[in-house]
């Protein structure tokens, strides 16, 4: 129903493409791996190495329908706190996922990009990072932001500072300070605000995740955890994203 309804082929590709409204940046907020482990009697981290392959189905997905940007909470500043045997894994993820991925991401036109403090990161994470990022810098397709080792309100109280480190110096007029000098000292400047959120494993809260960014959003929650979570859940969130009526304050 949802391929008739909000997809339609090229007519020389095997693609399909989206002829309603897109979210031309969506934001997901991958929660659930755990509990999918939990239930199945399973480590914490046969969750973690399971969303790991969502994530390359979801980035396909993400790609082949048109979505510009793509930002995924991959680890918080607040998942230090989670058991070192965990957060040793987790740190393990971003070098096993972009080591074996990289080249479909090469070859499908992907750029990869991070945000958040990567001087707190192991260096192999680091390295594993910066290769992917160098190595697709020039792609123009698909932008795979990753939020890695992010905090949204760690954001916000660096770009203060940064801000006023600019008027300390004399460099700017506070009196010239306005949202976009705000936006400008963000992680993710030069990227859209995300149009759309998801979140899956049934939370609904933002967890401190872009919250300057989020501000006119669109939510979409599933109970779904993010190991489960499929191609066509994507395309459902969508789908209805593409059915709402964004106002902005307006009427």
């Amino acid at each position: 129903m949802l391929d008739k309804l909000f997809f339609r082929k090229k007519s020389h590709e095997q693609k399909w493409d989206l002829y309603t409204n897109i979210p031309s940046h969506v934001a997901i907020i991958m929660d659930g791996n755990g509990r999918w482990a939990r239930k199945r009697a399973l480590p914490r981290i046969a969750g973690h190495h399971e969303g790991m392959k969502t994530v390359r189905k979801i980035v396909k997905e993400a790609n082949r329908i048109g979505i510009k940007v793509l930002t995924l909470y991959a680890f918080s500043t607040e998942n230090w706190k989670r058991p070192r045997e965990e957060v040793d894994f987790l740190m393990k993820l971003p070098g096993e996922f972009l080591n074996t991925f990289l080249p479909d991401l090469i070859k499908e036109n992907v750029q990869v990009r991070i945000m958040g403090k990567k001087e707190l990161l192991p260096m192999h994470t680091v390295k594993a990072v910066d290769q992917a990022i160098s190595q697709t810098e020039s792609n123009t397709g698909l932008i795979l932001n990753f939020a890695l080792n992010y905090g949204s309100r760690d954001e916000i109280t660096a770009a203060v500072k940064a801000i006023g480190k600019e008027i300390k110096n004399g460099t700017l007029d506070p009196s010239h300070i306005n949202e976009s000098t705000i936006e400008n000292h963000l992680m993710t400047q030069g990227l859209s605000d995300p149009d759309l959120l998801i979140r899956t494993s049934g939370e609904v809260r933002l967890s401190n995740f872009m919250l300057w960014q989020l501000a006119y959003s669109e939510f979409w929650f599933t109970e779904v955890y993010w190991p489960d979570f499929s191609e066509d859940h994507l395309r459902e969130a969508v789908s209805q994203f593409a059915q709402r009526g964004r106002r902005f304050g307006g009427v």
